[in-house]
This record gives structure tokens, C-alpha cells and sequence, in this order.
């Protein structure tokens, strides 16, 4: 046997029994293209779960929570997986609008959007979002605004108030498990454009954006291992990576979901090896990069993890 040729392709047999895990198997014994690296990525992923020295980051960005896969994240942090998660305003946003009893709607990309305009419905791809969930959002949030105090707040202890005052999402189970959630790009979504406005009427409250720096660092210097799952790119997992460079320390296992192409010199598509070469990830770190839709590759990745989890 030639020595490049030891593991064979196994054709992949379908069961109406299968579960989640061992179609993710069977993908392995497969072996190939992404369906291969979705394999290797739950391999990895229940290593990092698995390990009590691990610090869990968990990097989340595009419009996953209307795309309803924010009930992922809220029960990764129910269930202890996520120590440190980061993420774009607008996940956050849509993640208030659900949690005060607002929905999002199946819709269709190909549709005509000065009609759903003209109708005050908003479009995310094939998700629809009416006007009455911002108006909602706005009655709810500059209640919360207005009871901030007269000192200034980070980003995080405000996303902490907010989820205290909600029920159900990420932000809720967050703030009842002190899971910090962190947004740099806060200004970049609703909520910033609705603290603008409340900043307008109200001076006594200011955002510290570089406060939550000061907290981070302190935690990223003190782990002993880290582990991060990266969905998708652009400011969470930028600031997911860096927060080691200023540390003698990196990030063991790392894992990303993306649909972005490296070749093009953008971060969000920018291989894991690449992260080695800035020290993110240690020189014997290991990650896996699943190219494809988020919307399938978490669902199964964290699906087929925990039902390893749960047999041990």
C-alpha cells in the first residue's frame, strides 16, 4: 500500500435511525471536503467541552438569531460550554426583539422590497422583521436606558442589565449564569443607534467602551487553556483572537464556521494557520475551519457534541 494511501474512503450509508452524532460519523468515514472538517470539528469541539482547564470562547456574528439559531447559544450557555462570548449589536438586537415576545417571519429573498417598504416590513435575506418589533424594542430598551446610573457603564454590565430584565435569549441566560457577553461594535446596530438617541435627552450616563478591555485581559492572562468556536467573522472574532496577543498565552482549540474565502485577505475568511503566524493560536493549537452555511454547521456541530457529552 503506498504510504499517502493508509485511510480509506468509506461510501456514506444512510439509516432512518441515524442520529445527529452518527451522521456526523459517517461523514468522517466519508472523510471528504467539508463534510469531513464538520466531522473533525465535533472531534475537536468535544475535547475543548471536555476539558475542565478549558476558558470557552464563543465568537457569534451575521444574522444568526433571526435565522433562529440564537436558541443554540443561550443553551450552550445554559449548559456551562461558553465562558466569554462576543458578538455583533445586531445579533443582540434581534435577540431583544424575541425575548420581549416580537417574532421573525419566514419571507422570501426574491420578493420586492420597496413593496415590503412601502408595507414597514424589513428584510434579512429571507427572514421578515415588521416595523412593530422596533417600536417595541424602542418602549422597552429607553426603560432600561433611562434607569442606568449617573457613572460611566461598559458595554458588558449593559448588556448585563438588559438580559436581567428579560426572560428567555442570549442576554437573559447570560446575565443569570454571569456569563460576560461583550459587543465592540455595539454602536454598529440598533441598540447603539437607540442609546444615541437617548443619549440626546440624557448626559448623565456614559458608555466606556475600553472598560471591558480592562476585564477581558485580566481573564485572558489568568486561563490556564482557551478553546474558542468562531461563527463567522468580521469584530467578534477579531477581538476574540487578539485578546491573546497582549498575553504569553493562545488559544488551544480553535474552531470556525464560515462561508468566507481566504484568498481574498479579508479576516472573516482568513485561515486559522494564518492566526498562528500573529501567535493567537499556539504553534502546537489546533484548529478546523468548516466552510458552508452556519445555519448547518452549527446546528450539527453543537447537536452532535452534546449528544457525545450526554452518553459519556
Amino acid at each position: 500500500m503506498h504510504k499517502h494511501c493508509s485511510t480509506q474512503v468509506k461510501q456514506f450509508i444512510p439509516r432512518g435511525d441515524m442520529t445527529v452524532n452518527e451522521l456526523v460519523c459517517e461523514m468522517g468515514k466519508a472523510g471528504a471536503y467539508n463534510g469531513g472538517s464538520l466531522f473533525h470539528a465535533v472531534e475537536v469541539y468535544e475535547k475543548m467541552l471536555s476539558d475542565p482547564d478549558m476558558t470557552k470562547f464563543f465568537a457569534l456574528s451575521g444574522a444568526m438569531v433571526p435565522a433562529g439559531m440564537g436558541g443554540i447559544v443561550s443553551t450552550l450557555i445554559e449548559k456551562g460550554h461558553i465562558d466569554v462570548l462576543t458578538s455583533t449589536g445586531a445579533n443582540l438586537t434581534h435577540d431583544v426583539i424575541e425575548a420581549i415576545g416580537c417574532h421573525h417571519y419566514h419571507g422570501k429573498a426574491e420578493c420586492d422590497d420597496v413593496e415590503l417598504r412601502n408595507d414597514e416590513v424589513n428584510r434579512i435575506y429571507d427572514v421578515y422583521l415588521p416595523n412593530d418589533a422596533f417600536e417595541d424594542l424602542e418602549d422597552f430598551i429607553q426603560d432600561v436606558y433611562c434607569g442606568l446610573p449617573e457613572a460611566p457603564v461598559t458595554i458588558s454590565s449593559l448588556l448585563k442589565t438588559i438580559g436581567e430584565q428579560l426572560d428567555t435569549g442570549i442576554l437573559a441566560t447570560a446575565a443569570k449564569h454571569d456569563v460576560p457577553v461583550y459587543c465592540p461594535a455595539f454602536q454598529d446596530s440598533v441598540l447603539g443607534l437607540q442609546y444615541w438617541m437617548f443619549s440626546q435627552f440624557h448626559k448623565k450616563t456614559i458608555l466606556d467602551a475600553i472598560g471591558d478591555m480592562h476585564v477581558l485581559m485580566n481573564q485572558v492572562f489568568n486561563v490556564k487553556k482557551a478553546g474558542a468556536v468562531l461563527v463567522g467573522g468580521g469584530v467578534p472574532k477579531n477581538f476574540t483572537l487578539q485578546s491573546m496577543l497582549m498575553t504569553p498565552n493562545d488559544f488551544t482549540y480553535v474552531i470556525q464556521l464560515t462561508g468566507d474565502r481566504p484568498d481574498l485577505g479579508g479576516l472573516s475568511g482568513a485561515t486559522l494557520d494564518e492566526a498562528k503566524s500573529w501567535g493567537k493560536i499556539g504553534e502546537g493549537g489546533t484548529g478546523v475551519t468548516v466552510y458552508g452555511d452556519a445555519t448547518i454547521t452549527l446546528p450539527i456541530l453543537a447537536a452532535a457534541a452534546l449528544e457525545r457529552l450526554e452518553r459519556k
